[in-house]
Protein backbone atom coordinates (compact mmCIF):
# COMPACT_ATOMS: atom_id res chain seq x y z
CA UNK A 1 0.00 0.00 0.00
CA UNK A 2 0.84 3.67 -0.65
CA UNK A 3 1.35 5.74 1.93
CA UNK A 4 0.59 9.30 1.05
CA UNK A 5 1.97 11.75 4.22
CA UNK A 6 2.40 15.65 3.83
CA UNK A 7 6.29 16.27 3.58
CA UNK A 8 6.00 18.96 7.23
CA UNK A 9 3.61 16.34 9.05
CA UNK A 10 5.92 13.66 8.20
CA UNK A 11 8.93 15.49 9.44
CA UNK A 12 7.80 17.14 12.76
CA UNK A 13 6.43 13.08 13.13
CA UNK A 14 10.24 11.57 12.34
CA UNK A 15 11.47 14.11 15.30
CA UNK A 16 8.85 14.25 17.69
CA UNK A 17 9.30 10.03 17.24
CA UNK A 18 13.13 10.13 17.34
CA UNK A 19 12.99 9.54 21.42
CA UNK A 20 9.58 7.16 21.18
CA UNK A 21 10.94 4.52 18.21
CA UNK A 22 12.40 2.08 21.26
CA UNK A 23 8.43 1.84 22.56
CA UNK A 24 7.21 2.30 19.60
CA UNK A 25 9.27 -0.44 17.46
CA UNK A 26 8.33 -3.16 20.67
CA UNK A 27 5.31 -4.27 18.11
CA UNK A 28 5.25 -8.19 18.75
CA UNK A 29 6.26 -10.77 21.76
CA UNK A 30 10.34 -11.81 20.81
CA UNK A 31 10.01 -14.29 18.71
CA UNK A 32 11.33 -17.98 20.44
CA UNK A 33 12.92 -20.55 17.65
CA UNK A 34 12.21 -23.23 19.86
CA UNK A 35 8.86 -22.23 22.18
CA UNK A 36 8.08 -24.30 25.64
CA UNK A 37 6.13 -26.63 24.76
CA UNK A 38 3.17 -26.59 27.89
CA UNK A 39 1.60 -29.44 29.78
CA UNK A 40 -1.99 -28.25 28.38
CA UNK A 41 -2.16 -28.58 24.56
CA UNK A 42 -4.93 -25.42 24.83
CA UNK A 43 -2.51 -22.86 26.81
CA UNK A 44 -2.62 -19.63 24.54
CA UNK A 45 -5.49 -20.77 22.91
CA UNK A 46 -8.44 -18.03 21.91
CA UNK A 47 -11.92 -19.58 22.68
CA UNK A 48 -13.34 -22.57 24.62
CA UNK A 49 -14.77 -24.72 22.59
CA UNK A 50 -13.88 -28.03 20.66
CA UNK A 51 -10.28 -26.51 19.10
CA UNK A 52 -10.28 -30.04 16.69
CA UNK A 53 -11.89 -28.39 13.64
CA UNK A 54 -10.84 -24.94 13.70
CA UNK A 55 -8.53 -23.59 16.40
CA UNK A 56 -5.85 -23.01 13.85
CA UNK A 57 -7.90 -20.90 11.81
CA UNK A 58 -9.64 -18.97 14.40
CA UNK A 59 -6.23 -18.39 16.24
CA UNK A 60 -4.93 -16.99 13.15
CA UNK A 61 -7.80 -14.76 12.37
CA UNK A 62 -7.49 -13.21 16.00
CA UNK A 63 -3.97 -12.63 14.94
CA UNK A 64 -5.24 -10.59 11.92
CA UNK A 65 -7.70 -8.71 13.58
CA UNK A 66 -5.42 -7.34 16.55
CA UNK A 67 -2.82 -6.60 14.89
CA UNK A 68 -5.26 -4.47 12.40
CA UNK A 69 -6.30 -2.69 15.44
CA UNK A 70 -3.28 -2.32 17.10
CA UNK A 71 -2.63 -4.90 19.86
CA UNK A 72 -0.16 -6.89 20.09
CA UNK A 73 -0.80 -10.85 21.01
CA UNK A 74 0.65 -12.51 24.07
CA UNK A 75 3.72 -14.74 23.59
CA UNK A 76 2.08 -17.59 24.98
CA UNK A 77 -1.00 -17.32 21.56
CA UNK A 78 1.96 -17.09 19.24
CA UNK A 79 3.87 -20.05 20.78
CA UNK A 80 0.51 -21.94 20.54
CA UNK A 81 -0.04 -21.13 16.87
CA UNK A 82 3.77 -22.15 16.11
CA UNK A 83 3.54 -24.81 17.88
CA UNK A 84 0.82 -25.99 15.64
CA UNK A 85 3.24 -26.40 12.92
CA UNK A 86 4.80 -29.64 11.82
CA UNK A 87 8.19 -29.63 10.48
CA UNK A 88 7.14 -29.89 7.02
CA UNK A 89 5.85 -26.20 7.14
CA UNK A 90 1.81 -27.64 7.06
CA UNK A 91 -0.63 -26.81 10.19
CA UNK A 92 -3.89 -29.16 10.78
CA UNK A 93 -6.78 -27.45 11.57
CA UNK A 94 -5.64 -28.66 15.31
CA UNK A 95 -3.18 -31.35 16.85
CA UNK A 96 -2.13 -31.94 20.27
CA UNK A 97 1.73 -30.79 19.61
CA UNK A 98 2.75 -32.69 22.86
CA UNK A 99 3.02 -35.20 19.79
CA UNK A 100 5.25 -35.04 17.01
CA UNK A 101 3.70 -34.87 13.34
CA UNK A 102 3.58 -38.36 11.68
CA UNK A 103 1.27 -39.77 8.54
CA UNK A 104 -1.65 -39.45 10.85
CA UNK A 105 -1.74 -35.59 11.26
CA UNK A 106 -4.65 -33.95 9.52
CA UNK A 107 -2.79 -31.18 7.63
CA UNK A 108 -4.79 -28.91 5.28
CA UNK A 109 -4.26 -25.88 3.26
CA UNK A 110 -6.97 -23.71 4.80
CA UNK A 111 -5.16 -23.82 8.12
CA UNK A 112 -1.91 -23.75 6.69
CA UNK A 113 -2.56 -20.49 4.65
CA UNK A 114 -4.20 -19.25 7.41
CA UNK A 115 -1.63 -18.97 9.89
CA UNK A 116 1.12 -17.82 7.18
CA UNK A 117 -0.89 -14.98 7.12
CA UNK A 118 -1.07 -14.47 11.08
CA UNK A 119 2.54 -15.02 11.21
CA UNK A 120 3.57 -13.20 8.69
CA UNK A 121 2.42 -9.87 11.00
CA UNK A 122 4.79 -11.06 13.69
CA UNK A 123 7.87 -10.07 13.84
CA UNK A 124 10.79 -12.56 13.61
CA UNK A 125 9.00 -15.43 12.12
CA UNK A 126 9.97 -15.66 8.78
CA UNK A 127 11.10 -19.08 8.78
CA UNK A 128 7.75 -20.60 10.14
CA UNK A 129 6.34 -18.59 7.48
CA UNK A 130 8.66 -19.61 4.41
CA UNK A 131 8.20 -23.56 5.61
CA UNK A 132 4.46 -23.01 5.51
CA UNK A 133 4.92 -21.47 1.74
CA UNK A 134 7.43 -24.00 0.51
CA UNK A 135 4.55 -26.97 1.88
CA UNK A 136 1.88 -24.64 0.07
CA UNK A 137 3.77 -24.63 -2.83
CA UNK A 138 4.67 -28.72 -2.89
CA UNK A 139 0.71 -29.61 -2.96
CA UNK A 140 -0.24 -27.06 -5.49
CA UNK A 141 -2.39 -29.28 -8.09
CA UNK A 142 -1.54 -29.43 -11.71
CA UNK A 143 -4.24 -27.10 -12.71
CA UNK A 144 -3.10 -24.59 -10.71
CA UNK A 145 -5.28 -24.43 -7.12
CA UNK A 146 -5.57 -26.43 -4.58
CA UNK A 147 -8.07 -28.38 -2.43
CA UNK A 148 -8.89 -28.58 1.16
CA UNK A 149 -6.06 -31.31 1.81
CA UNK A 150 -3.18 -32.19 -0.25
CA UNK A 151 -4.20 -33.64 -3.30
CA UNK A 152 -7.92 -33.40 -3.56
CA UNK A 153 -9.69 -31.35 -6.37
CA UNK A 154 -8.86 -27.43 -6.59
CA UNK A 155 -11.76 -25.31 -5.14
CA UNK A 156 -11.94 -21.84 -5.03
CA UNK A 157 -11.78 -21.37 -1.44
CA UNK A 158 -8.78 -22.99 -0.80
CA UNK A 159 -7.24 -21.49 -3.60
CA UNK A 160 -8.45 -17.95 -2.94
CA UNK A 161 -6.79 -17.98 0.70
CA UNK A 162 -3.94 -19.93 -0.20
CA UNK A 163 -3.32 -17.20 -3.01
CA UNK A 164 -3.43 -14.56 -0.26
CA UNK A 165 -0.72 -16.69 1.56
CA UNK A 166 1.33 -16.46 -0.99
CA UNK A 167 0.78 -12.92 -1.47
CA UNK A 168 1.14 -11.97 2.03
CA UNK A 169 4.57 -13.43 2.14
CA UNK A 170 5.49 -11.41 -0.57
CA UNK A 171 5.71 -13.83 -3.97
CA UNK A 172 4.16 -13.15 -7.29
CA UNK A 173 1.37 -14.56 -8.01
CA UNK A 174 2.29 -14.76 -11.71
CA UNK A 175 5.39 -16.93 -10.98
CA UNK A 176 3.42 -19.67 -8.36
CA UNK A 177 3.35 -22.23 -11.43
CA UNK A 178 2.08 -25.85 -11.33
CA UNK A 179 4.03 -28.74 -12.56
CA UNK A 180 1.76 -28.35 -15.56
CA UNK A 181 2.54 -24.58 -15.44
CA UNK A 182 -0.90 -23.13 -14.25
CA UNK A 183 -1.27 -20.16 -11.63
CA UNK A 184 -4.04 -19.69 -9.29
CA UNK A 185 -5.12 -17.05 -11.11
CA UNK A 186 -5.68 -20.20 -13.43
CA UNK A 187 -7.81 -22.21 -11.63
CA UNK A 188 -9.51 -19.25 -9.82
CA UNK A 189 -10.86 -17.76 -13.93
CA UNK A 190 -12.18 -21.40 -14.87
CA UNK A 191 -14.57 -21.11 -11.90
CA UNK A 192 -16.17 -17.77 -12.63
CA UNK A 193 -19.85 -17.51 -14.54
CA UNK A 194 -19.68 -15.83 -17.57
CA UNK A 195 -22.01 -12.45 -17.54
CA UNK A 196 -25.03 -13.09 -19.42
CA UNK A 197 -25.88 -16.29 -17.90
CA UNK A 198 -27.80 -16.96 -14.77
CA UNK A 199 -25.56 -15.70 -11.64
CA UNK A 200 -22.94 -14.45 -14.34
CA UNK A 201 -20.14 -12.82 -12.39
CA UNK A 202 -20.09 -15.18 -9.45
CA UNK A 203 -17.96 -17.90 -8.63
CA UNK A 204 -18.51 -21.93 -8.35
CA UNK A 205 -16.79 -23.70 -6.08
CA UNK A 206 -15.41 -26.48 -8.08
CA UNK A 207 -15.62 -27.56 -11.50
CA UNK A 208 -18.51 -30.33 -12.08
CA UNK A 209 -17.89 -32.95 -14.80
CA UNK A 210 -22.08 -32.46 -16.05
CA UNK A 211 -24.25 -29.78 -16.10
CA UNK A 212 -23.65 -26.21 -15.25
CA UNK A 213 -21.75 -24.86 -11.91
CA UNK A 214 -23.52 -23.22 -9.89
CA UNK A 215 -23.01 -20.22 -7.94
CA UNK A 216 -21.42 -19.96 -4.75
CA UNK A 217 -21.77 -16.89 -2.21
CA UNK A 218 -18.54 -17.83 -0.07
CA UNK A 219 -17.13 -19.28 -3.28
CA UNK A 220 -17.04 -15.48 -4.88
CA UNK A 221 -16.23 -13.74 -1.86
CA UNK A 222 -13.25 -15.96 -1.46
CA UNK A 223 -12.10 -15.93 -4.96
CA UNK A 224 -12.76 -11.99 -5.76
CA UNK A 225 -9.98 -11.47 -2.57
CA UNK A 226 -7.85 -14.51 -4.16
CA UNK A 227 -8.05 -12.88 -8.21
CA UNK A 228 -6.86 -9.44 -6.31
CA UNK A 229 -3.77 -11.48 -4.69
CA UNK A 230 -5.38 -10.31 -1.64
CA UNK A 231 -4.75 -11.65 2.02
CA UNK A 232 -7.72 -12.03 4.27
CA UNK A 233 -6.80 -8.50 6.12
CA UNK A 234 -7.30 -7.17 3.10
CA UNK A 235 -8.24 -3.74 4.18
CA UNK A 236 -9.79 -1.21 1.23
CA UNK A 237 -8.37 -0.11 -2.25
CA UNK A 238 -9.39 3.34 -3.75
CA UNK A 239 -12.62 3.91 -4.62
CA UNK A 240 -13.36 2.98 -8.86
CA UNK A 241 -16.46 3.24 -10.73
CA UNK A 242 -19.35 0.74 -10.10
CA UNK A 243 -18.72 -2.54 -10.87
CA UNK A 244 -19.21 -3.64 -13.91
CA UNK A 245 -19.85 -7.21 -15.46
CA UNK A 246 -17.95 -7.93 -18.34
CA UNK A 247 -18.75 -10.57 -20.84
CA UNK A 248 -16.39 -12.10 -23.57
CA UNK A 249 -13.27 -14.28 -23.56
CA UNK A 250 -10.13 -13.82 -22.44
CA UNK A 251 -10.94 -11.30 -20.19
CA UNK A 252 -8.23 -10.18 -17.44
CA UNK A 253 -7.57 -11.34 -14.01
CA UNK A 254 -8.71 -7.62 -13.14
CA UNK A 255 -12.06 -8.08 -14.98
CA UNK A 256 -13.14 -11.69 -13.45
CA UNK A 257 -12.52 -10.00 -9.87
CA UNK A 258 -14.75 -7.05 -10.82
CA UNK A 259 -17.63 -9.55 -12.37
CA UNK A 260 -17.93 -11.22 -8.89
CA UNK A 261 -17.56 -7.69 -6.97
CA UNK A 262 -20.62 -6.66 -9.50
CA UNK A 263 -22.54 -10.27 -8.60
CA UNK A 264 -22.10 -9.39 -4.53
CA UNK A 265 -23.13 -6.04 -5.05
CA UNK A 266 -26.42 -7.67 -6.74
CA UNK A 267 -26.80 -10.64 -4.10
CA UNK A 268 -26.47 -7.79 -1.14
CA UNK A 269 -28.22 -5.62 -2.72
CA UNK A 270 -32.29 -6.51 -1.64
CA UNK A 271 -31.55 -7.43 2.41
CA UNK A 272 -28.44 -6.28 3.24
CA UNK A 273 -26.83 -9.61 3.57
CA UNK A 274 -26.15 -13.04 1.68
CA UNK A 275 -28.19 -16.29 3.16
CA UNK A 276 -26.89 -19.45 3.85
CA UNK A 277 -28.92 -22.38 2.69
CA UNK A 278 -30.83 -24.39 6.12
CA UNK A 279 -28.75 -26.93 8.07
CA UNK A 280 -30.00 -30.60 7.65
CA UNK A 281 -32.77 -31.14 10.48
CA UNK A 282 -33.02 -27.54 11.29
CA UNK A 283 -36.52 -26.88 12.04
CA UNK A 284 -36.83 -23.83 9.47
CA UNK A 285 -36.54 -24.74 5.83
CA UNK A 286 -36.59 -21.09 4.49
CA UNK A 287 -32.78 -19.92 4.25
CA UNK A 288 -31.33 -18.31 7.01
CA UNK A 289 -28.69 -15.02 7.48
CA UNK A 290 -24.79 -15.81 7.04
CA UNK A 291 -23.76 -13.45 9.15
CA UNK A 292 -19.70 -14.80 8.08
CA UNK A 293 -20.19 -14.60 4.55
CA UNK A 294 -21.68 -11.38 4.73
CA UNK A 295 -18.77 -9.89 6.58
CA UNK A 296 -16.35 -11.66 4.05
CA UNK A 297 -18.04 -10.13 1.17
CA UNK A 298 -18.06 -6.67 2.46
CA UNK A 299 -13.83 -7.04 2.87
CA UNK A 300 -14.08 -8.30 -0.85
CA UNK A 301 -15.69 -5.29 -1.90
CA UNK A 302 -14.03 -2.98 -0.55
CA UNK A 303 -10.84 -4.46 -1.31
CA UNK A 304 -12.05 -4.06 -4.88
CA UNK A 305 -12.65 -0.42 -4.66
CA UNK A 306 -16.38 -0.53 -3.72
CA UNK A 307 -16.61 0.04 -0.50
CA UNK A 308 -19.93 2.24 -0.63
CA UNK A 309 -21.47 -0.71 -2.07
CA UNK A 310 -20.53 -2.61 1.33
CA UNK A 311 -22.44 -0.18 3.49
CA UNK A 312 -25.52 -1.47 4.13
CA UNK A 313 -24.09 -4.60 4.85
CA UNK A 314 -22.13 -3.01 7.23
CA UNK A 315 -25.41 -1.05 8.63
CA UNK A 316 -27.06 -5.04 8.75
CA UNK A 317 -24.05 -6.47 10.30
CA UNK A 318 -23.97 -3.85 13.28
CA UNK A 319 -27.41 -3.80 13.91
CA UNK A 320 -28.03 -7.90 14.28
CA UNK A 321 -24.53 -9.80 14.44
CA UNK A 322 -23.91 -9.37 18.11
CA UNK A 323 -25.78 -12.69 18.82
CA UNK A 324 -24.15 -14.78 16.39
CA UNK A 325 -20.43 -13.18 17.34
CA UNK A 326 -21.37 -14.05 20.84
CA UNK A 327 -22.17 -17.79 19.93
CA UNK A 328 -19.48 -18.48 17.45
CA UNK A 329 -16.62 -16.82 19.29
CA UNK A 330 -13.00 -15.61 17.95
CA UNK A 331 -12.88 -16.18 14.08
CA UNK A 332 -16.24 -14.66 14.54
CA UNK A 333 -15.42 -11.36 16.09
CA UNK A 334 -12.29 -11.38 13.69
CA UNK A 335 -14.25 -11.61 10.67
CA UNK A 336 -16.57 -8.65 11.74
CA UNK A 337 -13.59 -6.30 12.59
CA UNK A 338 -11.77 -6.90 9.14
CA UNK A 339 -14.97 -6.00 7.62
CA UNK A 340 -14.82 -2.65 10.10
CA UNK A 341 -11.66 -2.21 8.87
CA UNK A 342 -11.91 -2.47 5.40
CA UNK A 343 -14.88 -0.23 5.51
CA UNK A 344 -13.66 2.91 8.01
CA UNK A 345 -16.52 1.80 10.61
CA UNK A 346 -15.25 1.75 14.03
CA UNK A 347 -14.36 -1.36 15.80
CA UNK A 348 -14.34 -0.51 18.85
CA UNK A 349 -18.11 1.01 18.87
CA UNK A 350 -19.58 -1.29 15.80
CA UNK A 351 -23.32 -0.75 16.43
CA UNK A 352 -22.53 -0.27 20.11
CA UNK A 353 -19.94 -2.99 20.60
CA UNK A 354 -16.40 -2.85 21.56
CA UNK A 355 -15.61 -5.81 19.05
CA UNK A 356 -11.64 -5.68 20.00
CA UNK A 357 -12.27 -5.67 23.48
CA UNK A 358 -14.85 -8.88 22.86
CA UNK A 359 -12.29 -10.60 20.98
CA UNK A 360 -9.04 -9.93 23.06
CA UNK A 361 -11.43 -11.38 25.46
CA UNK A 362 -11.27 -14.90 24.26
CA UNK A 363 -7.71 -15.35 24.65
CA UNK A 364 -4.59 -14.31 26.74
CA UNK A 365 -4.22 -11.44 27.36
CA UNK A 366 -2.13 -8.84 24.23
CA UNK A 367 0.62 -8.12 25.12
CA UNK A 368 -0.09 -4.83 24.35
CA UNK A 369 -2.40 -2.18 23.07
CA UNK A 370 -2.50 0.99 21.49
CA UNK A 371 -5.05 3.23 21.82
CA UNK A 372 -7.00 3.57 18.58
CA UNK A 373 -6.30 6.18 16.25
CA UNK A 374 -8.66 9.24 15.74
CA UNK A 375 -10.42 10.17 12.41
CA UNK A 376 -9.24 13.51 11.03
CA UNK A 377 -11.39 16.36 10.94
CA UNK A 378 -12.27 17.71 7.68
CA UNK A 379 -9.35 20.58 7.69
CA UNK A 380 -6.16 18.20 9.04
CA UNK A 381 -7.54 15.30 6.67
CA UNK A 382 -5.15 16.58 3.34
CA UNK A 383 -2.21 16.56 6.15
CA UNK A 384 -3.18 13.62 7.70
CA UNK A 385 -1.33 10.63 6.94
CA UNK A 386 -4.01 8.31 5.17
CA UNK A 387 -3.47 4.33 4.26
CA UNK A 388 -6.15 2.50 3.49
CA UNK A 389 -4.80 -1.08 5.41
CA UNK A 390 -3.43 0.86 8.27
CA UNK A 391 -5.53 4.20 9.26
CA UNK A 392 -3.13 5.83 11.35
CA UNK A 393 -2.99 9.20 11.07
CA UNK A 394 0.29 11.39 11.10
CA UNK A 395 -1.02 13.49 13.97
CA UNK A 396 -2.14 10.90 16.10
CA UNK A 397 1.57 9.74 15.75
CA UNK A 398 2.45 13.44 16.58
CA UNK A 399 0.42 13.12 19.51
CA UNK A 400 1.86 10.27 20.77
CA UNK A 401 5.40 12.21 20.60
CA UNK A 402 4.08 14.85 22.10
CA UNK A 403 2.95 12.67 24.76
CA UNK A 404 5.99 10.84 25.58
CA UNK A 405 8.21 13.96 25.59
CA UNK A 406 5.34 15.27 28.47
CA UNK A 407 6.57 12.05 30.48
CA UNK A 408 4.06 9.71 28.83
CA UNK A 409 4.65 6.37 27.41
CA UNK A 410 2.74 4.19 24.60
CA UNK A 411 3.60 1.49 23.02
CA UNK A 412 2.66 0.58 19.92
CA UNK A 413 2.26 -1.98 17.73
CA UNK A 414 3.61 -1.37 14.04
CA UNK A 415 1.86 -3.02 11.44
CA UNK A 416 2.82 -4.34 8.18
CA UNK A 417 1.46 -2.87 4.70
CA UNK A 418 0.34 -4.95 3.56
CA UNK A 419 -14.26 -18.85 9.80
CA UNK A 420 -15.31 -19.67 14.68
CA UNK A 421 -15.34 -21.28 17.90
CA UNK A 422 -15.87 -20.04 21.19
Amino acid sequence: MTVRRGAAALASTAVLLAFAAPAALADSPSPSASPTVPSDPHAGLYGTSDPTYDGVWRQSLAFLAQKIEYVTPSVEAVDWLKLQQCDSGAFASYRDFREPCDAKTMTDTNATAAAVQALAELTGEKAAVENGIDWLASVQNDDGGWGYSAGSPSDANSTAIVAGAFARAGKKLADVTSSAGHTPYDLLRSLALPCGDEDGGAFAYQPVKKGKPAANADATAAAVLGTMGKGLAAGSSNAGKAPVCTTGTGLTTEQVAQNGAHWLTTALAASGHLDQAPMPGAETTDPQPDFGNTADAVVALAASGHRDKAASAVTWLEKNSAAWAKQSGPAAYAQLILAAHATGTDARDFGGADLVAQLNATGPAPAATAVPSPTPTPASASAAATDDDSGVSVWWLVGVGLAFGAGIGFLLSNRRKDKGGR
